[in-house]
């Protein structure tokens, strides 16, 4: 940053020596009455600024000119050259994109707040591993809307809210999301402008975004509208591409400080012609795409029975009945013009098929222009849909199922993407680094994923993280994801504490959602003080995991009942004695064989004592992670032991409570139609979740108590709540049911 600030110093005196300061006389004069406080900040500022406050005051609307303090002014400026000056690529900004793209303390119209203070402070941290603007971009892009807790919506109070405006909504148009993101890109040192246009060249709309600055040009991206890692990619992109140059209306402008003939299209306040503007349509429409003779582009927008915008499946016919395209139409989340696409051959009739189940509709179309938008009407689907308790179809269940889980990988996706590629995973406040590998093709159904947690406890950072380092490598695998976390803490009870649940559950969620792992091929093993983990872990988390291979750990207190429907292997050293380990685990073995011949249905089990071997086994324990490959987890067993650890769940298998206790115990069985509570343990209520693959749900329900006592009878209905509320439980594609029974269990 250096370089970047002799450069400033030196053209600021050079201005000074030349005494070139017609443009700064001009702007005193026009400040009015506030010219105390445009004089005040001239002076209140570094030597090293001066030019880019001199440039600010020369620049700045009149209205800010007539009315912002020099204590706003100077805190704009400092703050600025701080964010440049820190950022890795501040020396490679060029001057004039610094002035223009990063000094500026607004885009548009919107109210004037100091964003910058809170800003720098809040989204520094997210881009501390960003090499170049565009890097940083793009994680803002991803995260600073979930964080500030604003999206997209028509409802926003205003189209030209200030960020501030925009976070206390809590909703923003295009416009105010645009704005948010170029000023949280400005507070950490990343050149961005406001970009848009009035209406696109076929009349359907407005729309707004924002260009970045990075490696020597300007590229684009939609705010709230995250593509992962890249920038210059929308869904406006086909859009654009259609502008036209030089049209006040149809055409692409850049907001600019810098003094031009032209003005920002400000649709929301079209009288006013302050804000200037660049014509920038040349670059969007270098993108489009020639189409084959004799075909056009087609928009769709299907709407529910409310006349809002849905996701939802569509298939695009032939008269032959040959599909031509098919997809899924937008729902609106980003903005009300983004349309599904299909080519589609210019003056055919084409059938259009669009939703699922009982809630499709069939519709005949022309052909007749080149981007022409057909409204397709879907009254069998409706907004408040997932919160709706009425009774649902088997086909209309699977229907909202298939959709809702489109719908959270839609959301989720891109976030989840972003932060894989920083190498952490992040839940509730906690931070858990990785390091993972890709093996082998990826199956149809999706990867295996292999968990695999170092050893060391109660020691130094450095050895644990050397540990780690060891865990990285210490398995092969034929294919799937392996993935060695590093504990977040450096106490004994590494992989023991509460927040690894919710760590280990967000990994699986981002490894399903962002490299196609299988939910039902996930394994967990762990060696020494991991082994300790697998031990703790794998009977209460026994639902998210395929199988376990606990190497060469000890118990501690935990007790292996809830591993009944969890495959489990052991691998143990013979002299392995410290912590007496090898009698610990040669009487985890003896109690699972127990287990085993009480349940013969469960408790699937492998111990392994290596003859000869200490704690460390010399490899022979990898046979451990073979054993665990040949299981798929089944989330729906015939019987589930459910014992509470200290750290507690409300959620096993198919079974919710209320209020976890710790140490309580509870067994559930189902046969055919009847649900059997065999021990109730001490909850109070009880949540029993069904599917159409555990039982026929067109069929009437029984639930026996311990006694035999009936607690219930009755048809279960299948709801989109319940499809809502599992999926929000736990984002597992899996673990999503259509049916639940409440129950409530007497004290006795």
């Amino acid at each position: 940053m250096r370089i970047f600030c002799l450069i400033t110093v030196f053209l600021a005196m050079s201005t000074i020596a030349q005494g070139d300061e017609r443009s700064l006389d001009r702007a005193l004069k026009l400040s009015g009455e506030n010219r105390p406080q445009i004089a005040a900040a001239l002076q209140g500022v570094d030597l090293s600024r001066r030019e880019g406050m001199e440039w600010m005051i020369e620049h700045m609307p009149l209205e800010d000119l007539q009315n912002r303090s020099g204590a706003f002014l100077i805190d704009n400026v400092n703050l600025a050259y701080d964010a440049i000056e820190a950022a890795p690529w501040g020396e490679d900004v060029p001057v004039d994109v610094f002035y223009d793209a990063v000094l500026p303390f607004a885009s548009v119209n919107e109210r004037r707040d100091e964003w910058r203070a809170q800003f720098k402070e809040q989204f520094t941290p997210l881009v501390a591993h960003a090499t170049t603007p565009a890097q940083a971009a793009a994680i803002l892009n991803n995260k600073v809307f979930d964080i500030v807790g604003v999206k997209y919506s028509t409802k926003r109070p205003k189209p030209d809210q200030s960020p501030l405006e925009s976070i206390e909504a809590g909703l923003a148009s295009c416009t105010g999301l645009s704005v948010l993101l170029i000023d949280a890109c400005r507070s950490v040192g990343v050149p961005a402008r406001f970009v848009g246009t009035s209406r696109w060249a076929d009349n359907s709309g407005n729309h707004s975004w924002v260009e970045v600055w990075s490696d020597g040009k300007w590229h684009f991206t939609g705010a709230a509208e995250p593509t992962g890692d890249d920038l210059d990619k929308a869904w406006f992109t086909s859009r654009a591409a259609d502008a036209r140059e030089g049209d006040p209306v149809h055409g692409i402008y850049a907001v600019t400080w810098e003094e031009t003939p032209r003005h920002f299209p400000m649709v929301w306040r079209p009288e006013d012609k302050s804000v200037d503007a660049v014509d920038v349509t040349w670059r969007y429409t270098s993108l489009k795409e020639a189409l084959p003779e004799g075909k056009v582009r087609v928009r769709f927008r299907a709407v529910d029975r409310n006349g809002d915008n849905i996701a939802i499946p569509i298939e695009i016919l032939d008269k032959d009945q040959m599909q031509l395209a098919h997809g899924e139409t937008r729902d609106g989340r980003h903005d009300f013009n983004d349309h599904w696409t299909a080519v589609l051959p210019l003056g055919e009739t084409v059938t259009i098929e669009a939703g699922e189940g009982t809630a499709a509709v069939t519709k005949q179309v022309k052909v007749e222009a080149d981007r022409q938008l057909v409204l397709v009407e879907v009254p069998g689907y409706g907004v408040n849909q997932v919160a709706e308790t009425r009774p649902l179809s088997a086909v209309e269940a699977r229907a909202i199922k298939g959709r809702r889980l489109r719908g959270w990988a839609r959301q989720h996706e891109s976030i989840r993407r972003a932060a894989l590629n920083e190498g952490v995973v992040r839940f509730d406040g906690h931070e858990m680094p990785i390091a993972w590998r890709v093996e082998g093709e990826a199956p149809k159904d999706g990867r295996s994923l292999y968990i695999s947690l170092h050893g060391g406890g109660g020691a130094p950072a450095h050895v644990n993280d050397q540990q780690w380092r060891n865990q990285q490598g210490l398995y092969d695998i034929e294919e799937g994801v392996y993935v060695a976390p590093r504990a977040p803490t450096n106490t004994w009870d590494l992989w023991h504490r509460e927040h690894v649940d919710g760590l280990l559950d967000r990994l699986i969620q981002d490894m399903v959602l962002v490299h196609g792992v299988n939910p039902n091929r996930v394994y967990l093993t762990g060696y020494s003080a991991g082994g300790d983990g697998v031990f703790q872990l794998a009977p209460r988390m026994a639902d998210r995991f395929a199988a376990a291979a606990m190497m060469a750990g000890h118990p501690n207190e935990t007790k292996p009942d809830g591993l009944r429907d969890l495959p489990f292997t052991l691998h143990m050293g013979e002299n392995d004695s410290a912590y007496n380990r090898n009698q610990k685990a040669r009487e985890w073995g003896q109690r699972l064989d127990e287990l085993q011949a009480s349940d013969p249905g469960g408790y699937v089990h492998e111990v392994v004592i290596h003859e000869g071997k200490g704690h460390w086994m010399g490899g022979q324990d990898a046979a451990g992670i073979e054993w665990m490959s040949q299981f798929e987890r089944d989330l729906r067993p015939d019987r589930v032991v459910w014992l509470q650890d200290d750290v507690l769940q409300n959620r096993f298998y198919w079974l919710k409570v209320d209020a976890p206790k710790a140490r309580d115990r509870m067994v559930v069985s189902r046969s055919g139609q009847v649900i059997t509570i065999e021990e109730p343990g001490v909850s109070k209520t009880l949540h029993i979740r069904l599917d159409d693959d555990m039982l026929d749900l067109d069929k009437p329900v029984t639930v026996l108590g311990p006694d035999g006592e009936t607690l219930f009878e009755d048809w279960v209905p299948r709801t989109a709540q319940v499809i809502e509320e599992t999926l929000q439980e736990r984002g597992d594609p899996s673990g999503v049911f259509t049916a639940e029974i409440k129950i409530e269990l007497s004290d006795s």
